[in-house]
């Protein structure tokens, strides 16, 4: 079990460097798109990973060997015309950037791989789906928390913010507190948007 669990490992972190990097790479060209050069003047907007890995976020990966998180690109609302909107939109921009990914990448199946490719490559479009999904919960500081003000009337919007300091505990308290939660939010969610990511692929 143990070196099923190392190999799965090894699979996993290139996949995970993979996904965290066009979804942070988005957020902040997002951002820029619609204002905001705080990611490209701290040298955030880039797609070397190193630049956008996160110790905590890392160490998840190793433990659950499925999921994981980055360090957040720097975005400052205040140089948005909208912040309120224009963040929900730069929060989008991480978790769709991962599905399409995953959609780009699964084409390639199209193509004959040796197996340890196809394996990585596997691994790769399901780590994206996942890293999408998770990261589209409305627990801060996931990018879901980002989209939900959108939708608040502005009577609730203070106090959401306030509740954001506490989203890190609550978050870390679900992943490892309540059994079933990330089969429950993630691994159902994945297994039918895979599904329609390889409809019509030709992979058993």
């Amino acid at each position: 079990m143990g070196s099923y669990n190392i190999e799965g490992l090894l699979y996993s972190i290139p996949a995970f460097l993979i996904a965290i990097t066009v979804h942070e790479f988005m957020h902040g060209k997002v951002a820029e798109i619609l204002g905001d050069s705080t990611a490209r003047e701290q040298g955030r907007l880039s797609l070397n990973p190193i630049k956008h890995l996160d110790l905590m976020g890392t160490l998840v990966l190793i433990i659950t060997q499925r999921i994981g998180w980055a360090k957040p690109v720097p975005v400052n609302p205040y140089h948005f015309r909208d912040p309120i909107k224009h963040m929900a939109l730069v929060g989008l921009a991480g978790p769709m950037a991962n599905f399409a990914t995953a959609f780009v990448l699964a084409r390639l199946f199209y193509l004959p791989l040796p197996d340890i490719f196809g394996l990585l490559l596997a691994v790769t479009v399901q780590l994206n789906v996942i890293l999408g999904i998770f990261n589209l919960l409305p627990i801060p500081p996931l990018d879901g928390s980002k989209i939900i003000p959108y939708f608040l009337p502005k009577t609730m919007q203070q106090p959401w913010y306030r509740f954001e300091q506490y989203g890190f505990i609550i978050l870390l308290l679900l992943i490892f507190m309540v059994p079933g939660f990330l089969r429950t939010v993630l691994w159902y969610p994945s297994e039918i948007v895979l599904k329609l990511i390889y409809m019509g692929m030709p992979i058993s």
